[in-house]
């Protein structure tokens, strides 16, 4: 994986923005319309979907309305979506082709493993592991006859890495997690970095928790900036993609205001102090089997 200002490289050669708009939440063709609508006015070009977050036709139906008042075609814009969890295994080739289906595209940029679980199963229960495989052999499929153009994971642990990456026959390209100053990841960064997996980040503001840490209010009033925007620059500036969500268009354009500054080595040691080895403010899939 290389990186630019603006962008990082997979490794299947696309690149990929370093700032997309998060999804999760965003509810109704009216919502999503409004977001896009600002994010690409903003100069969002990627966005981040999924099948558990029901959006995934309406986020369809925004693009194809929108693209064209934006002077921008399909091929300007990224797209990620992910396998819910109950498509889980042998569903898997049928739940991809569902998210497709409901975007409207010939293609997804990029297709996750939304979570290492299955639904209805117990997390320890020992059928996980074959599932998560079945799932990745269809991804591989779709991979293959260009429907998915890069595949990957999210939520995955150091283990779950190591056992698809000891496995699989395409290597995933990226691997979404969740990742702030209090939850740095050093253990998967790591697996990621030795096998040039990108590592993108979700939920960079603690659910809007650590904009108020008084770490993170010291450091933005010492450079000008909001919480928000030193949150996502933190991540960016050690070249971690990051997925910001506002359906406000005044929020949407002032989480991609993150490439005119740049955080000192102090702020930036200050903020990754902050860790504390495993707050999460998201699932936790460290008990799955």
């Amino acid at each position: 994986m290389s990186s630019s200002s603006s962008s990082v490289v997979l490794n299947t050669g696309a690149p990929m923005p370093l700032v997309g708009l998060g999804t999760y939440k965003l509810q109704g063709s009216e919502e999503v319309l409004r977001a896009v609508d600002a994010a690409l006015r903003a100069g969002y070009r990627a966005f981040d979907t999924a099948a558990v977050y029901r959006n995934e036709a309406h986020l369809g139906r925004a693009l194809r309305e929108l693209l064209p008042k934006h002077g921008l075609t399909r091929e300007d814009i990224f797209i990620t979506s992910k396998l819910g969890p109950k498509d889980q295994g042998e569903r898997a080739m049928q739940g991809a082709l569902h998210s497709l289906s409901e975007l409207g595209m010939d293609y997804i940029d990029l297709y996750l493993i939304h979570w290492p679980g299955t639904q209805g199963l117990e997390v320890g229960d020992p059928r996980n592991p074959g599932n998560r495989a079945g799932s990745w052999a269809a991804l591989e499929e779709l991979h293959g006859g260009g429907k998915l153009k890069a595949i990957g994971v999210s939520n995955y642990t150091p283990a779950h890495m190591q056992q698809l990456l000891k496995s699989c026959n395409t290597p995933p390209a990226l691997l979404q997690v969740e990742f702030h100053p209090r939850l740095c990841q050093a253990d998967l960064r790591r697996v990621c970095e030795e096998h040039g997996v990108c590592f993108q980040a979700y939920s960079s503001l603690g659910k809007g928790e650590l904009v108020t840490h008084p770490v993170v209010v010291e450091v933005a009033e010492s450079c000008g900036r909001t919480p928000a925007q030193v949150l996502l620059r933190w991540a960016v500036q050690q070249g971690v993609p990051v997925l910001p969500k506002s359906s406000r268009p005044a929020r949407v354009l002032e989480n991609i205001e993150l490439f005119d500054f740049s955080l000192s080595a102090a702020a930036m040691g200050r903020l990754a102090a902050l860790d504390d080895g495993g707050h999460k403010y998201c699932w936790d899939p460290t008990q799955v089997a």
